[in-house]
Order: C-alpha cells, then sequence, then structure tokens
C-alpha cells in the first residue's frame, strides 16, 4: 500500500534521502531574541577541521598582546597579510565543557557539550545571529566541504548549526543541488528543466502529504508534521527566489564544469564558496557558515596535492607540516576571496565588508585530541565599527568561547552578559558577564 509515509520515503530514496530529511530544519523559525539591530551588517563563520594550532597564527616574537602593524604572519596565514589592519588575533580562550576531542561538533558554535552522537544542547551562535540581523530570504546558509566521495553520497549533514536543542540545521555539500535551488529559476537548459520538474513534484507531494495528518497518533503527527513543513518551506523559499529573480540574474555564479565534472574535491568546495558569495552579495543571506571538514575528523584536499586525508590529517603535528600549510594556505585564499568579493560591493558609504565580521576557527580548539584548553580564533573586518582592528589579544583569564559569542551579541547591537553559560555555571566556566572588552572598539 502506497501510503504518505511510504510514499516520503519512496520519494527520499529516489531524490536523495538526505536533501529531503534536512529540509524540516532548512530554514526553522527564528530565535526569541528581539531585534535591536540597525543597519545592514552580516557575519561568516568559517570552521576548519582537525583543530587549529595556535603556533600557526601567532607572529613571531609576540608572546603578548599587541599591534600587527610591522609584523609578519606566519606562513600559513600570509594570504591574509594585506588585511593585517582588518584583522584580530585572539588566543587564550577555552572551550574545554564542549568535550572536543576528535570533534566538539555542535559543541563549537553552541559553547556547550559536543561530541561524536551528541545532540546539540541549544541553538549554536551563527544561528542565533541569523534571527537578530534583519530578515533575509534565507536567513542562514550552510556550505559543508568533504571529500567529493562523501559530499556526493551525503549531499548534506548536521553536524555544527543548530537552531535548538535538539534540532541540528543541516549543511549543504552538493553544490549542483544547492544552484539548482537557489538559482534553478533564472538557470537555462538542463539545469532549468531539473529545477522546473523537482518543483513540480515537490508541490504535488507538499499537496497529497499534508491530508491526513490529524488523524495520525500523536507521536506520529509530530514527526510527521515536520516532514510536511519541510516541503512546505521548501517551496515557500522557490516563491520567495522566483519574486527578486530578476535581481539574481546580477550575482548568479558561472555553471561550469568545477560543477558538472568536477575533477577534484576542491572544485567542488571552490563552486560553494562562489553560491555562497553570491548569496551574499545579493543580500540572500546575512550569516553564512562554511565547515571545511564538515565538522567531523574527515576531509580531503587531492586538488591541492595533499594525498593523506580524514583521520590521519588529524595526528600530524600542524606547525612547520607542509600539508597543513597548504590546508591553511588554501583556507586562507579563501577568506580573501570572501573579503575581495564584499568589498567590490559599495553599501552606504562604504562597502560590505565594512559591515561584516568574518570568524576563523576550528570545530576542534587547538587539535585533533584536544582537552580544548587553547582555542585560537582570527577575526576579519569590524562588523560596522564594532571590533578593534589590527591586534594581537592573548587571553590570560581563562575565558570560554561562549563570551566571545556573547561579544559578538553585543557588536551587532543585541547585548546578553552570557550565551548558553546559566548563572551557575559561570564561575565554573569562568565566564564574565558581558562582553570581552580588550576585543570591542
Amino acid at each position: 500500500m502506497l501510503n504518505r509515509r511510504n510514499l516520503l520515503r519512496g520519494l527520499a530514496t529516489g531524490m536523495g534521502a538526505t536533501s529531503i530529511l534536512g529540509a524540516p530544519h532548512a530554514f526553522a523559525s527564528r530565535p526569541n531574541f528581539s531585534i535591536k539591530t540597525g543597519g545592514a551588517k552580516r557575519v561568516i563563520f568559517f570552521l576548519q577541521n582537525q583543530g587549529f594550532a595556535p603556533e600557526t597564527c601567532i607572529p613571531e616574537g609576540m608572546t603578548e598582546s599587541g599591534s600587527l602593524d610591522g609584523v609578519t604572519l606566519p606562513e600559513p596565514i600570509q594570504a591574509l597579510d594585506p588585511y593585517k589592519d582588518r584583522m584580530h588575533i585572539i588566543t587564550g580562550l577555552h572551550g574545554r565543557h564542549t568535550s572536543p576531542s576528535h570533534s566538539a561538533y555542535f559543541g563549537a558554535l553552541g559553547g556547550y557539550r559536543g561530541g561524536i552522537g551528541v545532540a546539540p544542547g541549544g541553538a549554536t551562535i551563527d544561528h542565533v545571529i541569523s534571527g537578530l540581523l534583519p530578515e533575509t530570504i534565507m536567513p542562514h546558509l550552510r556550505l559543508g566541504m568533504d571529500a567529493l566521495e562523501n559530499m556526493i553520497s551525503r549531499p548534506t549533514l548536521a553536524t555544527l548549526s543548530a537552531s535548538d536543542a535538539g534540532k541540528p540545521l543541516y549543511m549543504h555539500s552538493n553544490p549542483v543541488n544547492l544552484y539548482r535551488l537557489l538559482f534553478g529559476g533564472i538557470a537555462t537548459g538542463d539545469v532549468k528543466r531539473r529545477y522546473e520538474a523537482r518543483s513540480r513534484v515537490f508541490d504535488s507531494i507538499e499537496s497529497l502529504a499534508g491530508q491526513g495528518v490529524d488523524r495520525l497518533p500523536a507521536g506520529e503527527r509530530e514527526r510527521y508534521s515536520s516532514y510536511v513543513n519541510g516541503f512546505r518551506d521548501i517551496n515557500g523559499l522557490r516563491e520567495r527566489l522566483h519574486d527578486v529573480s530578476d535581481h539574481l540574474t546580477n550575482f548568479a555564479p558561472e555553471y561550469d564544469e568545477r560543477f558538472t565534472q568536477p575533477e577534484f574535491e576542491t572544485d567542488w568546495h571552490d563552486a560553494l564558496l562562489d553560491i555562497g558569495i553570491a548569496s551574499l552579495k545579493a543580500g540572500l543571506t546575512s550569516v553564512l557558515t562554511i565547515g571545511s571538514g564538515r565538522g567531523e575528523i574527515f576531509g580531503s584536499w587531492k586538488g591541492l596535492g595533499i594525498t593523506e586525508q580524514g583521520h590521519n590529517l588529524g595526528h600530524m603535528k600542524q606547525p612547520d607540516n607542509p600539508i597543513w600549510v597548504k590546508i591553511r594556505q588554501y583556507n586562507c585564499d579563501m577568506l580573501v576571496r570572501l573579503m575581495q568579493a564584499l568589498e567590490s560591493m559599495p553599501e552606504g558609504d562604504g562597502t560590505m565588508m565594512d559591515n561584516t565580521l568574518i570568524v576563523y576557527t576550528s570545530n576542534n580548539a587547538d587539535k585533533q585530541h584536544t582537552n580544548g584548553a587553547n582555542w585560537p580564533f582570527i577575526l576579519l573586518g569590524n562588523c560596522s565599527g564594532a571590533f578593534r582592528t589590527g591586534q594581537y589579544t592573548r587571553l590570560t583569564s581563562s575565558r570560554p568561547l561562549n563570551d566571545l559569542y556573547a561579544t559578538m551579541l553585543h557588536a551587532i547591537g543585541a547585548p546578553h552578559d552570557h550565551f548558553n553559560v546559566s548563572r551557575a555555571q559561570a564561575s565554573q566556566y569562568r565566564s564574565v558577564a558581558g562582553p570581552i572588552e580588550e576585543l570591542l572598539a
């Protein structure tokens, strides 16, 4: 018998299970924070897996906080040297309470206990910020970069972002699918035909699947409704994108062989980044989260000439390691591409980059096997003048990464004393009420 449950299961199998099953949380309701922001702001999170060794980001000879003026950046992040005046390097934050080990998973952006198989304990900072900034068509876009075979077999994956406790948010890893979703309505040829065919199917499925939900047992009804709402959300997104189709034609990335005939996984990494850049420039999203390695212990960079991949990379020391130098340089080249793209777009009296904050870190503190005692961050941009730049800050008070996230809330005009830290936990974490003052302008 072809009942609605079997229909959804069959559709998921035939059209990409994780793409469909990820939908219920893809455009979830916004966090319950009051909006206090003014003007256009945006935040980009870029997380590299396997840790971020402090030695690879601290300028040689700098043992204390100070200006970056006149210093030389380490080889792995040398591509950022022209942007030192827009940079803030931070070390000394901790994430011991996130139980990182191989990865803190949701705990990296949530500031709570993470680990493999642990459900998110609450909303992550990227999603919270997306609910505080002026609303966009797709407030929070998430991209995941991995080995090519993993991105094909699991085109969506949830490991880093969450909208609430127990509600993971999926990141997109297949640029072909994501391009069709966002730009299929203005495409031509096969992309357009596939987009229209899928749209007709999704419209029919939403209508059919929604019938008779009230007759299901209460437990089944809630679960089933989440799937129905997923189709409704996707169809609603498609309608919103159609309304701005003329605008989107100015920003859609070139749909070339990197999408359709990737030689290496880095072709898809670059294609995903282009979609992310286009979405920011077009104003489709205000928060972009990029997971290189997708928050796990895997990952591959064969396009950089690196044959080692996955878990083995985490057992290699990062400082002065030519393999990790290449990976970090590749990351920094992506960060430069993001900055240059946003600098090219006028906004107000300046450019989009003037109103942007880029947060570069890892989902696993300083290394793969770690207790999370030192969690480096690099901030790029000042988010409309909120952050100090051109600085290295070495924190010595052992403040948790939650305090950095609370500082970001202050920077966007939504001040909160703590982020995902209760009053009872504050002394245990050594969390101080309010922002980290050394970071704010």
